[in-house]
């Protein structure tokens, strides 16, 4: 499909993080995994499988070229597979040098923007969208809600 990574395989974990080009320093993986369950199961949302992919600028600017025809930089690109009606399945593209960017613009630790920008990935599956001001003050409340909960 879009990857080289075959996301439907039976028996697989339903949230894989899958380095690409980019192996970021991701602590407590599994407590990261179980977590997306549940704000998927929070959201009222069937999970299938959810695979991140953790790549460069580069790597991500030529997915956004080939299937978005867009020419920028961005740091997450998220996509649907699902089948109509079943639980989610999909792929989640994110920038490890867009969000260590983002992170210092911001004046965050890059620790709580990757796991903003795993979480919104997570909640545009959800249903969530960010292109007009009301959707993206929404969106930034789900992903503070979850960010808070993740963290205490």
């Amino acid at each position: 499909m879009l990857s080289n990574f075959d996301i439907r395989n039976k028996g697989m974990q339903k949230v894989q993080f899958i380095f690409n080009d980019r192996n970021p320093t991701l602590k407590q993986r599994n407590k990261l995994k179980s977590f997306i369950d549940l704000l998927f199961k929070r959201e009222k949302r069937g999970l299938e499988t959810i695979s991140y992919i953790f790549c460069s600028d580069e790597f991500l600017l030529g997915l956004n070229k080939q299937f978005l025809n867009h020419e920028f930089y961005t740091d997450v690109i998220t996509f649907d597979l699902s089948a109509p009606g079943m639980d989610t399945t999909a792929e989640v593209y994110l920038s490890i040098d867009r969000i260590k960017e983002n992170a210092k613009t911001l004046r965050t630790s890059f620790a709580e923007e990757l796991h903003r920008v795993i979480f919104h990935g997570a909640l545009h599956l959800c249903g969530y969208k960010d292109k007009k001001k009301e959707d993206q003050v929404n969106m930034r409340s789900a992903e503070n809600k979850y960010l808070k909960l993740y963290f205490k």
